[in-house]
């Protein structure tokens, strides 16, 4: 009766402190099965297909128009696939289907799970920095991120598929859109996020694991890119629902 709650039925605004995302590479064929039918895998050179792991720390998130003082700081971490979709209209969007969601507290993980699809856990968070060097881990979703805080003369991730970074900046992530897909119903949920000064600059990995990552079994992946943003302003827009009209010809993504 309240699967209509699930679907973003207000704008949500959050403060982004940081937004950490590391992009892997591996051969479309990997990640087509992750995805649903209405949406198209975001590849490069027709090749390669990402997915990314997405780590943020948003304070004063609360439906948008609220006071800050009704909002919350939470700790979220995003695994999720870029993709694109044609709308009914005709126009294709660059957006983003989620495969999972963590967050460091279990209210999060309730009122996420009540008014959005993206499958919330609740997992144990843990920071550190010192000198040069940042650690994100978790012991229970078994992932740890070392990061150098070196700003200057940052190097590609070695065989990353992008020539430079200006390439690589295109899967850079957060896209406009994300995107669900209701297969009952054969309807697709489109929530467009809306942000300011969003300028990614590269960061350098010295190390890393996820675990979810590797539940999905996938061959060599590839480290493509790793940028960080900071104190961002951001909100999402209420959902938006149409029902699935299969194209007859797919989109083929440059």
């Amino acid at each position: 009766m309240l699967n209509f709650l699930k679907n973003h039925p207000f704008a949500v605004e959050a403060f982004f402190e940081s937004s950490i995302v590391l992009t892997f590479a591996v051969p479309k064929e990997q990640l087509q099965h992750l995805i649903p039918d209405c949406l198209e895998l975001d590849t490069f050179r027709d090749r390669w297909a990402f997915v990314a792991a997405a780590m943020v720390q948003t304070k004063d998130l609360r439906p948008k128009g609220f006071p800050k003082f009704m909002g919350n700081d939470f700790f979220l971490i995003g695994y999720r696939v870029f993709v694109r979709y044609r709308n009914n209209n005709g126009k294709k969007l660059r957006g983003l289907y989620i495969l999972k969601s963590e967050t460091d507290k279990k209210k999060m993980e309730f009122m996420g799970n009540l008014f959005t699809h993206y499958n919330y856990s609740t997992t144990d968070i843990h920071q550190t920095e010192k000198e040069n060097v940042k650690e994100i881990q978790s012991v229970k979703s078994k992932f740890k991120v070392i990061i150098s805080n070196r700003e200057q003369n940052i190097p590609l991730p070695a065989d990353s598929p992008f020539a430079d970074w200006k390439e690589a900046r295109r899967f850079a992530g957060p896209l406009p859109f994300t995107f669900t897909y209701n297969k009952e119903t054969r309807e697709v949920l489109i929530i467009e996020g809306v942000r300011q000064n969003w300028i990614p600059a590269p960061v350098e990995i010295l190390d890393y694991n996820f675990g979810f990552l590797d539940t999905l079994k996938l061959e060599n992946p590839v480290l493509a890119n790793a940028f960080i943003i900071k104190n961002i302003p951001y909100y999402w827009k209420k959902g938006k629902i149409e029902p699935w009209k299969q194209q007859e010809e797919n989109f083929r993504v440059s």
